[in-house]
């Protein structure tokens, strides 16, 4: 059995390949799961899907994915629309770059390419945002292109099907498998070839367990053939997740929460939040998070009050978040709107991220009157 390595792909038996187009289009089209972004080829829909579906599970993209269309039902909508806005249809999805690309993405598609999804690979490249995968998606159902759209999940198909043997956390092993996509895309029905790669993948072709039994390429399947499915794909494993104490503060004036804008850089860029902090090293019971507030909101506050604690984990780090309670006693003067009191009601005008989503939800059953007792 042949073990394809890197620059190979060329040598992909045609009859090979032929059987794998015929059995995978026929299998996706009785099997595929029915979702909403695929009862239509609107090059608009399937961007916003394709995008929400990086890095977040189907059943939880469904909902947002129908809320997003039905408050920007084109690209003309979305460009035109604030970035508030956006962010807050997209509020609890995380990886918040994602919605501002599609944003900052409308906008160049209303003014470069007067409101129309380039169908071409050149110009489609030029969206911010759509790298090769959402590209060769968009084109392939869309627009019906024999285009390869190469996520993590056909990377595994592939590793498994063709036997390759390199480590697929590599760059250059994606573009390889990148061109084998390109080489073997069905050029009747590159749609139905590309989404059964990907339905394959969630549903058969699964990273443990694969359901090889039911695999509609059992017999062209190269690492099935010498039993050592399971062993690939070849992925170094990512480093160890770092973990960061934050100490954050609930700051009560009137009745009134204490929320500030988070920094246009840096994790979590220009969302809501309340004040936290890393905590110091020798700092302990909210001092951190105290002196944030003296020496950069000029607040004086009483000792601060542990309430719970929280974690929230991040692609390359993990937040230990402990919750302190204050009483406002003094303040600064202060000119900046993106430092704000707020009642518990006006908490959903703006957008805050899952991790502070968390503490919000936790702090909603306790009154502002007893935190201004402390």
């Amino acid at each position: 059995m042949t073990c394809y390595t890197l620059g190979a792909w060329k040598n992909i038996n045609k009859i090979k390949i032929e059987n794998i187009q015929k059995h995978l289009n026929l299998w996706y089209e009785k099997n595929h799961r029915k979702l909403p972004w695929r009862e239509t080829n609107n090059p608009y829909y399937i961007w916003i899907s394709e995008v929400m579906l990086q890095q977040t599970r189907v059943d939880t993209v469904i909902p947002y994915f129908l809320n997003f269309i039905n408050k920007f039902p084109n690209i003309e909508s979305l460009a035109y629309a604030h970035e508030e806005e956006v962010l807050k249809m997209w509020e609890g999805l995380g990886y918040y770059s994602r919605a501002k690309n599609l944003h900052r993405g409308a906008k160049v598609i209303v003014e470069d390419f007067n409101g129309n999804m380039p169908d071409t690979l050149e110009e489609i490249k030029k969206i911010p945002g759509i790298g090769p995968y959402t590209a060769g998606a968009i084109l392939s159902i869309a627009y019906g292109k024999r285009a390869a759209a190469v996520d993590g999940n056909v990377m595994r198909v592939f590793s498994r099907l063709f036997y390759i043997k390199e480590d697929i956390a590599e760059s250059k092993t994606r573009k390889e498998m990148e061109k084998i996509g390109g080489h073997v895309v069905s050029p009747q029905n590159p749609s139905f070839f590309n989404q059964g790669l990907m339905e394959l993948g969630a549903l058969i072709c699964t990273p443990t367990s694969p359901k090889c039994i039911a695999c509609p390429l059992f017999l062209e399947c190269s690492a099935k053939s010498l039993g050592v499915q399971e062993t690939l794909p070849i992925k170094k494993k990512k480093p160890k997740v770092k973990t960061v104490e934050v100490e954050m503060a609930i700051v009560y004036k009137k009745k009134k929460l204490l929320i500030m804008k988070r920094s246009t850089q840096g994790l979590l860029a220009n969302l809501w939040a309340v004040p936290a902090t890393e905590r110091e090293l020798n700092f302990e019971n909210g001092k951190s998070i105290r002196l944030e507030l003296e020496e950069n909101y000029g607040m004086k506050v009483t000792e601060g009050k542990f309430q719970f604690e929280k974690k929230h984990i991040f692609t390359h780090l993990k937040w230990k978040m402990k919750i302190y309670f204050f009483k406002l006693i003094e303040e600064s003067p202060i000119d900046d709107p993106e430092i704000k009191w707020i009642l518990h009601d006006e908490i959903e005008k703006y957008v805050f991220p899952t991790a502070f989503m968390k503490i919000l939800k936790e702090i909603e059953s306790i009154k502002a009157d007893e935190v201004c007792k402390l």
